[in-house]
């Protein structure tokens, strides 16, 4: 290499290293989205077990709910059969405990 100067080989090895770190904050960057991507599964799938514990076998009905709601919520189409004390189905208030057993349960 006749003619090269010392600053320009500097100047060489400075993009190459340039060039090194930008490829690994590439790397660092699609590696971050996947840790995201994990952490969104891993709330997605806590999420799912709090809507499983939602209808466990004793219910306490909610502001706003009516039987027809819980019904379609926790798959039990039979909850007057199952609760004897409801005497009225349109009757239902926040804190009435009922009894559920979901369809596919049976």
């Amino acid at each position: 290499m006749v003619g090269v100067s010392s600053s320009t080989i500097m100047a060489e090895k400075i993009s190459c290293y340039c060039a090194l770190l930008m490829a690994t904050l590439l790397v660092f960057s699609c590696c971050e989205v996947s840790e995201t991507e994990s952490e969104f599964s891993l709330t997605v799938n806590q999420n799912k077990d709090i809507v499983n514990k939602i209808c466990d076998e004793i219910y306490m009905v909610r502001e706003g709910e009516t039987l027809h709601t819980i019904s379609e919520k926790c798959g039990d189409p039979y909850i007057v059969e199952e609760n004897p004390h409801i005497h009225d189905p349109d009757d239902v208030f926040p804190g009435l405990v009922i009894k559920i057993t979901p369809f596919n349960n049976r």
